[in-house]
């Protein structure tokens, strides 16, 4: 069991919300999706403005799409998916900035078998809105990781007690996996002023001082501390488990959205639309 000093803020789940059943997705009848986080309660969620949970099982219909003003996180939980210069094997991560605009395929063609999917948009800062696009992808075998007794965690961005993620972002973000075996504990740190939630994937933990129970089909949101500098959560595994940790720093900047478009007017979205219609969007390139 990890430690955890006695000047930290101890973060504790402010709140637990069950998800509903996964419903028919936009990509055909092979395409369910489970909507861990809306758009309409961003203010909530800032610097998080959607989680979508998607499963295939079988060929689903799509292609190409544009995107525009913030950044896509896409991390394969089962199977495996192609993008626009590559693909993505179970685990792995591509973040892309979508800043000025792109158009980009998310393996959305051929039979993908069963396939399971977590996409968030995150914000970018409103000085960074219409940056370069380009995107990063993180394999899970080189990720760094950090270990504790009967503890692993797998960093896609941020820290973790010594061990830092060499992933660059414009919003500061701590992206993890923990796997517990049951029992075993760690203290994850965060900045105090970090906005946050928990995503089970397998097995249920129990979280911060009080041992929340939390388990798949539950999102699980820190508390929002006033005060700022340092804190962590706890958490620990009530029987073996898989979970993911996102927090990010608020950006505290109000968002217009429309379809695939993100910016801070309307008059950004009718700029995004006109940019992609003159076909001034294309491919991201790696960063």
């Amino acid at each position: 069991m990890s430690t955890q000093r006695m000047d930290v803020l101890e973060r504790r789940l402010e709140r637990i919300i069950d998800l509903p059943e996964p419903t028919q997705g936009q990509f055909g009848p092979a395409h369910t999706v489970v909507p861990v986080i809306s758009p309409e309660d961003y203010a909530r969620s800032d610097p998080f403005i959607l989680l979508m949970d998607d499963r295939i099982d079988g060929k689903p219909i799509g292609g190409p799409h544009p995107h525009a003003g913030f950044e896509t996180v896409t991390l394969v939980v089962k199977g495996g998916m192609t993008h626009d210069s590559g693909s993505l094997g179970e685990g792995d991560v591509q973040w892309m900035t979508a800043g000025s605009g792109v158009i980009h395929g998310e393996g959305l063609e051929g039979d993908l078998g069963q396939a399971r999917i977590l996409q968030l948009w995150l914000t970018l800062p409103k000085a960074q809105r219409w940056v370069p696009a380009g995107y990063q992808d993180l394999p899970y075998a080189e990720l760094p990781v950090r270990r504790e007794p009967g503890v692993e965690v797998r960093l896609y961005s941020g820290t973790s007690g010594t061990v830092r993620s060499a992933t660059k972002n414009y919003v500061p973000v701590t992206l993890a996996e923990l796997r517990l075996e049951p029992g075993a504990s760690i203290a994850q740190d965060l900045p105090a002023s970090y906005n946050g939630f928990f995503y089970v994937l397998e097995g249920e933990v129990a979280v911060g001082p009080d041992r929340q129970a939390l388990r798949p089909g539950q999102v699980g949101w820190l508390d929002r501390p006033v005060s700022g500098g340092d804190s962590a959560v706890r958490v620990t595994g009530t029987t073996r488990a898989r979970v993911l940790l996102y927090a990010g720093q608020p950006q505290r900047e109000p968002l217009v959205s429309h379809g695939p478009f993100i910016g801070d007017t309307q008059e950004d979205i009718l700029r995004s639309f006109a940019g992609y219609r003159a076909g001034r969007f294309g491919p991201p390139p790696p960063r």
